[in-house]
């Protein structure tokens, strides 16, 4: 007999919001005419000399399955970078991912619980938005407030929501998509907070090298916190050292966890490829000249465009700490996802809805500005045609 059960995915997936920047994205596949700035990745190709690592690798025969935590080599470069970086950190610390939002994606894996509650800053990228409700969590959020002197955070809504029973926060700073930074002293207040209360703290640290500000390094729960805090630092390599494409990541947790975090690796992806891991090496131990020349491009592109979208007259925009994006506000706008859909068809402009990075970013549309001064001289055009002006 059939079962009478219906075919579908359990309840907490089906309820899952479908990426709207997909959704856009594919709007415009194939079309040579759409200037595209809606996906979040840098303008240009992963340098030769970790092109090579990886192809030499590959050449070595290096493609067997290795250590679930990531090859020692890559363990131990990372351990020192962020040791310059941050603090003093060991290496029993560090686990090596298949991506950034895989980092993500086990961190919580290890620690949330169906019916946890969790606490996000909103607007956020919609992959690590979405991470916690695959696990059956409750999520509350805290939305950065708005002006187009810059985004603040309600520092005090946010302390009052981290309260007993509450399981983790999320914050990624520099913030995707608007450009936020969180302050030394706001980390501090909620470290406070969460150590007070026995809450884990989750880090998004992504773009921590694309912050615009002396010294170039954001600031990170890392500066202030020991290894026997209830916190784990998430980072990936697609941003910094231009290497989207290799999925490559890395996690610092509390040395206790580590074994366990192994075996999730384990249950997930196995390991990350020895040649792609290569790779990483070369970025770490060679690439801080690869990040200065990045910074400096990229601020110039932000102040290019952020310069030219304050003359159009129904453009709010903030100057952006971090990241690579520009998230702004235009007026008369209530459906971001149909207003770039128009765009993409009108005009040929590819920009991400506000939308997409929840409800809190409706009429705010993201524009990702890894790219010649050309091209947004042209997306500007575009957009001013679209808007009339």
């Amino acid at each position: 007999m059939k079962s009478e059960s219906p075919l579908r995915a359990r309840a907490a997936v089906r309820a899952l919001t479908a990426s709207k920047i997909r959704e856009l994205y594919n709007e415009g596949l194939g079309n040579p005419d759409v200037l595209p700035f809606w996906v979040g990745e840098p303008d240009e190709p992963t340098p030769d000399f970790i092109r090579k690592a990886g192809t030499d690798s590959i050449a070595a025969g290096e493609v067997f399955y290795t250590h679930n935590l990531g090859i020692p080599e890559l363990r131990e470069a990372l351990a020192a970078y962020l040791t310059r970086l941050r603090r003093p950190i060991q290496p029993n610390q560090i686990a090596v991912t298949t991506a950034g939002v895989n980092a993500l994606m086990v961190a919580s894996q290890l620690l949330i619980d169906p019916g946890d509650r969790v606490v996000q800053v909103v607007p956020l990228w919609p992959n690590l938005q979405e991470i916690p409700k695959i696990l059956g969590a409750s999520v509350e959020t805290v939305a950065l407030e708005f002006s187009p002197s810059g985004w603040k955070l309600p520092l005090q809504k946010l302390l009052d929501a981290l309260k007993p029973g509450t399981r983790a926060l999320y914050l990624n700073s520099p913030n995707n998509p608007t450009g936020w930074t969180v302050s030394q002293a706001e980390l501090k207040a909620m470290l406070e907070r969460c150590r007070r209360h026995g809450i884990w703290i989750f880090a998004d640290d992504a773009y921590e090298r694309l912050y615009y500000s002396e010294p170039g390094i954001a600031p990170s729960f890392l500066d202030i916190s020991s290894e026997e805090d209830r916190l784990i630092s998430a980072n990936t390599f697609s941003k910094s050292w231009l290497m989207t494409g290799w999925r490559l990541g890395w996690l610092v947790v509390p040395p206790g966890l580590t074994a366990d975090l192994g075996k999730l690796i384990e249950y997930n992806t196995s390991c990350a490829p020895v040649f792609v891991q290569r790779a990483g090496i070369a970025a770490v131990n060679e690439g801080e000249p690869v990040i200065a020349r990045t910074r400096y491009r990229f601020r110039k592109a932000r102040d290019f465009l952020i310069n030219n979208l304050k003359t159009i007259p129904r453009v709010q925009v903030a100057v952006p700490s971090g990241t690579m994006y520009a998230f702004f506000r235009i007026d008369g706008v209530t459906d971001s996802l149909a207003f770039c859909k128009q765009l993409v068809r009108d005009v040929g402009l590819g920009l991400a809805p506000g939308s997409a990075f929840g409800p809190e970013g409706e009429g705010f549309v993201r524009w990702c500005f890894a790219a010649s001064e050309e091209k947004l001289a042209d997306g500007v055009a575009r957009l001013r045609r679209a808007l009339g002006d």
